[in-house]
């Protein structure tokens, strides 16, 4: 810690903010809060970190104790966190729970990275309210680069898997709208009822699927948190 530049205080806080106040050092553990193993996992999870920096923050969490790096079977590196990297859960999610509350929505939605979103969505979609089959529902976002305007997830025995080029299957939704719009949604900030009527959202496809869209997303863990009126 010292060659980071400590606060040089005994203070609870004060050393604790030695070890998570880095850049990208809470997102990473957000990351492995939400069940990720894999450095490329990881990687989709923060996607604008470098691979070195990655590489370099998860060996100081080892360091520090709160991340186990333990090869598989197959001889692959998965990260865990240690007892002390899963007691951070409350505070992980007290950050984001108060950022839902008073970071003002229009400022949030300012930062938009449509690879992280769909990563998000793929983790937290829902596949209990989908037909009991495979199913292939595509985002397009018109407004993005042609490199981030399509995504697939594809639904399959319980197991969401995220494309970003076409995965060769018939799509059963197309979901049409912004990035803005859908990352709202996604945030709790709207309803997929309401961006519709908005006119900024289209679904083209199974009815059953695209009448169900709002449950099956499953939405931000944070989307339940309430907003201050300031």
């Amino acid at each position: 810690m010292t060659e980071r530049g400590g606060y040089g205080q005994f203070c609870p806080v004060a050393m604790a903010s030695e070890v998570l106040c880095s850049r990208w050092t809470t997102l990473i553990v957000r990351e492995m809060l939400c069940g990720t193993r894999h450095f490329n996992d990881l990687r989709r999870g923060v996607p604008r970190m470098s691979p070195a920096l990655l590489s370099k923050r998860l060996k100081e969490l080892e360091r520090m104790g709160i991340v186990v790096a333990i090869p598989n079977k197959r001889g692959v590196t998965e990260y865990h966190l240690s007892p002390a990297g899963e007691d951070l859960r409350p505070v992980i999610m007290g950050l984001g729970f108060w950022g839902q509350k008073w970071v003002e929505s229009q400022l949030s939605l300012r930062n938009l990275d449509p690879s992280l979103l769909m990563w998000d969505m793929r983790r937290h979609l829902k596949p209990e309210p989908l037909p009991p089959r495979r199913c292939t529902i595509q985002f397009l976002y018109p407004e993005l680069p042609a490199s981030q305007q399509a995504w697939w997830l594809v639904i399959e025995n319980g197991t969401v898997d995220l494309c970003g080029f076409d995965p060769g299957y018939e799509v059963d939704l197309l979901v049409t709208t912004s990035l803005k719009s859908m990352t709202s949604i996604w945030m709790g900030l709207s309803t997929v009822r309401q961006e519709m009527a908005a006119g900024v959202l289209t679904l083209d496809g199974d009815r059953a699927i695209a009448t169900s869209m709002q449950a099956w997303l499953g939405l931000s863990p944070f989307a339940g948190g309430t907003r201050s009126a300031a």
